[in-house]
């Protein structure tokens, strides 16, 4: 979902590489982290159980303003909505997603001449059943 609505490649804990698509690992591009979920209601897993995922997304660039850029394409990408809902929809197997929101935003960040930009975000899960 990430590739498609920054049209950039996006790692998965670590930087794409050079056969990632669409951009292999030239910048910019993302990284995807898990950094936990919670559940609400009975265990994840019940028919009625809802559970709030949360991932830190980082772009990373050569320059503080395609790290901005890129993070407004990820911001995008995760929040934009049409009518019909999500405009890049998640579907992940066996669950709806019910809502996403910004969790935290670092802002900015430079590290021996590599930008980064970092983002959390929250999705709201429940089981079809």
């Amino acid at each position: 979902m990430l590739a498609s609505a920054t049209g950039r490649s996006c790692g998965y804990g670590t930087a794409p590489t050079s056969s990632s698509i669409p951009t292999g690992a030239a910048t910019p591009y993302s990284v995807l982290y898990p950094v936990g979920s919670t559940s609400d209601g009975p265990p994840f897993g019940d028919a009625s159980a809802d559970a709030r995922i949360v991932y830190q997304i980082t772009s990373v660039a050569t320059t503080a303003e395609q790290a901005e850029w890129m993070a407004d394409k990820v911001r995008a990408g995760m929040l934009a909505r049409t009518v019909l809902g999500y405009t890049y929809p998640i579907t992940p197997a066996g669950y709806v997603v019910m809502s996403r929101e910004l969790d935290k935003e670092e802002g900015v960040t430079v590290a021996s001449g590599v930008y980064s930009y970092v983002q959390r975000f929250a999705i709201e899960v429940t089981t079809l059943g």
